[in-house]
């Protein structure tokens, strides 16, 4: 299902305002874990995101992603005041691990385990060729 314009405006107003909540307001309530919004799904009428999180630096991500669902009230919060006078609707949060860089690095690793003999040129069609 593809987004409308508006959808996707307020997904990327919600990813950087979300980044920032993240990086500045709540720096040093999950550990060291670094974390970043990597995408933001939006409902057509506004109220529910879904927010996808790469955590980096995290010895326990599982734990880090529990710890950030126990406080999306406060996030929420930090958010509606950030954007409250831009929009109608602050949206209900649910947060995801986003989890493509592993995915990417499980697809590499089988690529790499292929045993692909190279091409056997067919003499008949450099005959053909010329």
């Amino acid at each position: 299902m593809a987004a409308g314009s508006r959808q996707k405006k307020y997904s990327s107003l919600l990813q950087k305002d979300l980044s920032e909540i993240f990086q500045k307001q709540m720096a040093n309530s999950f550990g060291k874990a670094f974390i970043t919004i990597t995408d933001v799904e939006v409902s057509p009428d506004l109220s529910f995101a879904k927010v996808y999180l790469s955590l980096m630096l995290s010895d326990k991500p599982n734990e880090t992603l529990e710890r950030i669902q126990e406080r999306k009230s406060e996030i929420r919060k930090h958010l509606g005041n950030r954007i409250g006078k831009q929009v109608r609707i602050i949206p209900e949060l649910a947060f995801f691990m986003d989890e493509t860089l592993e995915n990417a690095n499980r697809i590499d690793d089988i690529l790499s385990k292929l045993d692909i003999p190279p091409e056997e040129e067919d003499e008949d069609d450099d005959e053909n060729r010329d």
